[in-house]
């Protein structure tokens, strides 16, 4: 027996040719209902959704503990048909709707295409994500209620990028600096020795990363620098925290021979698909760290870690002047005297699409806007 309802489907029209959203960008689309003869609808929705949730299981002995932790960002939904009770907190009506708007709830058969927008909300979110057991999701969903019938539900999710707060600007503009020494034992004998420096710490996708490392090798043995970008995803639930970490992309150094001093530079490009960090969600976060390392053969390898942040690239950065230089050294002692400053512009505000032309049978509702909604908790955490 074929249904009534043939398909229930929920599409966007992208904004942009990486197909990304940020705070304050509108959200338009279609709700698109084929249906194969005349049938009553009781409601028809469209909720538009943020949230971020982990989960994992873990053995203790003969007990399998599950670990589940959520935050919810944002909600609101839009009925097209029935069901306008001014008591859900999260419904959200069109602001130039009225009576002689609404369609109707008999459905006649063909495609019926339901126009919506949403406001993404200015409120601090992080970034969509996908991890290992857990995720942060941006989603439109569709539900469609008939009597004596299994509801019919659609489903789609948007690419939602969080703006930088400037005012971390400064702190991801900070250089870094750091120095290890190390004896070496057993089969290799003598000393290594290495200062390493980074310009900044906040680097965009596809950015080059420069080191400019000076390295001393007193040892019997010759040595080579190796470099590595590797992320670490961490999950909260329930006091726990289960952490997963991948080294990203590695590069390798020429070798220093025994007896010998090297001042390198080495320029490591950000791929362009890394994900971003991720710093302000309570329950996931995914960090970033450069580790460079001396490979000393039949020795443990002496190694410094600098924490960087990965930023979306398609912040671009506007001329801002540059920070003092951190004590103990500067840019000069980098090799360059006027290195690129970077900041965000100022945010503007979002203008709203076209109204949306006739697109069915029925006449569709007038253009408008759904209200921002107001945060539902403090749920963003300012970098550490």
């Amino acid at each position: 027996m074929s249904s009534t309802v043939k398909s229930l489907k929920v599409t966007y029209n992208p904004i942009n040719d990486r197909n990304t959203f940020t705070n304050g960008d509108f959200v338009t689309g279609q709700v698109t209902v084929e249906v194969a003869k005349d049938c009553q609808i009781n409601s028809l929705f469209i909720k538009f959704k943020g949230k971020a949730e982990v989960s994992w299981s873990e053995r203790h002995g003969q007990t399998t503990v599950v670990y589940r932790s959520k935050d919810k960002y944002f909600s609101v939904r839009h009925y097209f048909v029935g069901n306008n009770d001014s008591s859900e907190e999260d419904q959200q009506r069109l602001i130039n709707q009225t009576a002689a708007d609404t369609y109707s709830s008999v459905v006649a058969p063909g495609c019926h295409v339901y126009p919506f927008t949403f406001q993404i909300p200015f409120q601090e979110m992080p970034s969509s994500f996908n991890g290992s057991v857990g995720k942060i999701v941006y989603s439109l969903e569709a539900t469609l209620s008939r009597s004596m019938r299994i509801d019919k539900k659609g489903s789609t999710k948007i690419n939602f990028v969080s703006k930088t707060d400037p005012s971390n600007v400064s702190w991801l503009m900070a250089p870094k600096h750091d120095s290890k020494d190390k004896k070496m034992k057993v089969l290799t004998t003598g000393t290594v020795a290495m200062d390493v420096k980074i310009e900044k710490t906040g680097f965009y996708q596809g950015e080059g990363l420069k080191v400019f490392a000076s390295i001393q090798n007193n040892s019997s043995r010759e040595i080579k620098p190796k470099y590595c970008v590797y992320r670490k995803h961490s999950f909260f639930a329930k006091g726990k925290r289960k952490l997963d970490t991948k080294d990203l992309f590695k590069e390798v150094g020429d070798p220093i021979p025994p007896n010998s001093k090297e001042n390198l530079t080495r320029v490591i490009t950000i791929p362009p698909d890394v994900e971003p960090s991720i710093l302000n969600c309570k329950i996931i976060k995914a960090e970033h760290r450069l580790r460079i390392y001396l490979d000393v053969k039949y020795a443990s390898d002496p190694e410094i870690k600098f924490d960087i942040v990965i930023l979306p690239g398609s912040q671009f950065p506007a001329v801002v002047p540059p920070p003092a230089a951190a004590a103990g050294f500067s840019y000069e002692s980098f090799g360059n005297p006027n290195p690129p400053a970077w900041d965000f512009a100022p945010p503007q505000a979002p203008q709203p699409p076209p109204p949306l032309g006739p697109q069915n049978l029925d006449p569709p509702p007038p253009y408008a806007v759904y209200g921002m909604y107001p945060p539902l908790n403090d749920f963003g955490q300012k970098y550490q």
